[in-house]
């Protein structure tokens, strides 16, 4: 009798451990889609690109989310608004996207959230897009709670533009900008804040997309002499105007965005014209999970993330995933969007930023806690517009790529803001 119900008790457990296994292999062939709209065609975007879905890939090898595989459906925004706006259509309408990735520009972000995601109910989380329109938006509750981003407001590059303009000692500067939502507030911006200096403004100028030549523009920019340049552009445009500039006398006192941050606009205008240039960008915290982050990254593509929103783009991917995991399978943007917080809990249980913190997540969020995402721009916090704010670097470019001159903390980026008001 012993006998038998031993052996009873064996099949029972064989059956179960074949449905479980069964369960677990159904799970497996389950697949979520997410949507990126990412700027592909340029040399500087196919790096964030290529971090998200790396971050997509780690994402599966601990599971997945919500029991599902994930895929990337990836488009190509070509810096474009129009061409990011049919991307993110397509990705909603036909593959049924409840989160999007994207897009890098503001230019094209902002059409995309407000003809497309918002309108949709669609999450959208931006790893680089900074204009404080979006901050406008999200107060007049137009943006729904569904917009993020990990990468922190014009506001900061604006601020710290300024500062390198005060430590260089320039009394003019003239500014260049993209004729789109984020260089138009950036610019604007800037100019409020050499002014609140004492630097003067002698020109300020709006570039577009597409001409055969910027010499008029460019000539506009020289007329009050001054001595130096300040440029929120794009490295095709850029590289364009810079060009003129330089032919037609301008200085070699620059001060450029991260948008610059690049080598194909290194390589095209020639090193020997940008000793003298210092650009700006956001940066992640010295922690250790940034640090880490530098790391795995490292391992993973061979070369360090030296490129611009590259941390950014880790972070934006990782977090919509977090929050996808917390919002259980089948969940809309919405619910996603309403778990961002659950995923960035200071109070909750600390995760890292790889397989080994997802899976962690994964039981936290399972045993109905919450967690707190320590990631590639360090400790990411959301406020009620999802907005960021990040310490900040001074780079130049070098033969070798791109080289940090200075690093200024959240503390002095915060203080040096104030102190213009």
């Amino acid at each position: 009798m012993k006998k038998k119900a031993k052996h009873l008790a064996l099949a029972i457990g064989m059956v179960t451990g074949i449905a479980s296994y069964g369960s677990a292999a159904m799970a497996q062939d389950c697949t979520t889609k997410v949507g990126a709209v990412l700027p592909t065609s340029v040399d500087w975007g196919k790096p964030i690109a290529a971090t998200a879905q790396y971050v997509v890939d780690l994402v599966n090898e601990a599971g997945g989310v919500a029991g599902c595989k994930i895929e990337m459906v990836l488009r190509d925004s070509q810096v474009d608004p129009k061409v990011g706006v049919d991307a993110a259509k397509a990705l909603v309408d036909l593959d049924g996207v409840q989160v999007l990735l994207g897009a890098v520009s503001s230019g094209v972000s902002m059409p995309i959230l407000t003809s497309v995601t918002a309108p949709a109910g669609v999450m959208q989380m931006s790893c680089c897009s900074s204009s404080t329109a979006f901050t406008g938006l999200a107060k007049d509750g137009k943006t729904k709670g569904l917009w993020f981003r990990t990468f922190a407001t014009s506001g900061v590059q604006a601020a710290v533009g300024a500062m390198v303009a005060r430590d260089q000692g320039y009394k003019s500067i003239a500014i260049m900008y993209k004729n789109d939502d984020w260089g138009q507030d950036i610019g604007k911006l800037i100019a409020g804040d050499f002014e609140a200096l004492g630097i003067k403004v002698t020109a300020s100028v709006a570039l577009n997309d597409g001409q055969a030549s910027y010499r008029a523009e460019v000539t506009e920019a020289l007329k009050g002499q001054p001595e130096a340049l300040y440029m929120a552009l794009y490295p095709k445009e850029g590289t364009a105007a810079v060009r003129e500039w330089l032919s037609l006398g301008g200085t070699q006192n620059m001060i450029v965005a991260n948008s610059l941050k690049s080598d194909e606009f290194r390589d095209n205008v020639g090193l020997k014209y940008l000793g003298k240039a210092i650009g700006t960008d956001t940066a992640s915290p010295r922690s250790q999970s940034a640090s880490a982050f530098v790391d795995q990254y490292t391992a993973h593509f061979g070369k360090a993330p030296s490129g611009p929103g590259l941390a950014n783009s880790y972070d934006a991917a990782m977090i919509a995933l977090l929050a996808m995991e917390a919002a259980g399978k089948g969940a809309d943007g919405a619910k996603v969007a309403s778990m961002v917080s659950k995923v960035t809990d200071s109070s909750g249980t600390p995760v890292t930023a790889d397989v080994a913190g997802f899976k962690k997540a994964k039981e936290v969020l399972a045993g109905g806690g919450s967690v707190f995402y320590q990631g590639a721009t360090g400790n990411v916090r959301f406020d009620g517009n999802g907005d960021v704010s990040a310490p900040a670097v001074t780079w130049g470019f070098s033969d070798a790529g791109i080289k940090e001159l200075s690093f200024i903390s959240l503390t002095d980026v915060d203080a040096f803001i104030a102190s213009m008001k």
